[in-house]
């Protein structure tokens, strides 16, 4: 998703249904978090800020540090949004989350971002409009449970994560260790899950193909709906995100992937003022910098995950875009953020 769509989102019905099943109180957590009355009477939108802040409330009023690990876990197939229902039928666990990722737009400004490795895929959870705002962390906790919780109901098999890293001070640590069962890295630099790909090709037992012929439609509508006040541009730099890793994206498969002709993407693009290979570049550009700025993550990784066949084409097209190598760039990066600090 975007940084440039809009940043509203109605709260998912599915977590007044999670609060209510693990006995807290909705109207006084509306009440901690300063939102207005219609949030509750009206399904009235909210901002990202003031999303985190219900979460934060969710926090307070539970007086539950793993209140986010009991929501989603609490909460079944029954009340689930139709995007999640598609995805509890999908053919494998990564099918699943590949959906998951497609129809979280339908809900929040949010974009669930998948690194695929040789034996794993990471996924975190971006919101571009969250700003230098901490994400709470029972949300960060009910959506690395809801992964896993989606794996698991589907294959029928207790899924242990590869990794978990979480970008806070250790919570609830004997809880969520025993949830996930793997060993979890507190005070980390970015909120995410390492999944296996003997995991991820795991096929679903729930798999339902005819419904899924059923679902998917009106799910592509929804979907459709929502793109119309997002520039092409703008939904074009999705797609690149999610394939640079697969290599360098040509305009052919993003544009099926988009649901249109090439020739159809290469007019809106020329309408819009940018042409498919400057987005390329300007997408390689802003993952570069994102990235670098990540420590646990090597040169060669980077390099990997920006659709680079090697290593010194990855340095040549930084030294154009930044006058410096990654290295030095990194480097000047971490200086800053101590400077900051």
């Amino acid at each position: 998703m975007s940084s440039t769509a809009p940043d509203k989102l109605k709260v998912p019905s599915t977590l007044w249904e999670g609060l209510k099943r693990a006995s807290v109180d909705r109207a006084e957590v509306i009440r901690c978090a300063s939102l207005p009355l219609s949030v509750l009477k009206d399904d009235a939108p909210i901002t990202t800020a003031q999303f985190f802040a219900l979460w934060r409330a969710i926090e307070k009023v539970s007086q539950d540090p793993g209140i986010g690990l009991r929501i989603a876990t609490g909460l079944d197939g029954a009340v689930m949004p139709l995007p999640f229902v598609a995805a509890q039928h999908a053919r494998t666990f990564r099918d699943a989350l590949n959906r998951v990722a497609r129809f979280k737009r339908l809900c929040a400004p949010e974009e669930v971002s998948v690194q695929d490795f040789a034996d794993h895929s990471a996924l975190s959870i971006i919101w571009p409009h969250g700003g230098s705002d901490t994400v709470p962390r029972a949300l960060v906790d009910a959506t690395m449970v809801s992964f896993v919780e989606l794996g698991r109901r589907g294959t029928g098999e207790r899924l242990i994560p590869m990794s978990l890293e979480l970008a806070r001070p250790p919570v609830a640590t004997l809880a969520l260790e025993k949830y996930f069962g793997c060993d979890i890295k507190f005070d980390a630099t970015v909120d995410r899950i390492a999944l296996s790909r003997e995991d991820l090709d795991k096929l679903f037992a729930t798999y339902n193909k005819d419904l899924l012929d059923v679902l998917a439609p009106e799910l592509d509508r929804r979907l459709e709906h929502h793109d119309a006040s997002e520039s092409v541009t703008a939904q074009t730099k999705w797609v690149l995100r999610r394939r640079l890793t697969a290599g360098r994206p040509d305009i052919r498969s993003v544009a099926a992937e988009l649901a249109m002709s090439e020739r159809s993407l290469q007019r809106r693009l020329t309408d819009e003022g940018v042409s498919f290979q400057a987005l390329v570049t300007q997408t390689r550009h802003q993952m570069a910098l994102r990235h670098l700025a990540d420590n646990s993550l090597t040169l060669i990784e980077v390099a990997y995950l920006l659709g680079y066949e090697d290593q010194n084409s990855f340095f040549r097209a930084f030294r154009q875009w930044e006058a410096q190598t990654p290295s030095d760039w990194r480097a000047a990066h971490a200086a800053a953020c101590h400077a900051g600090n």
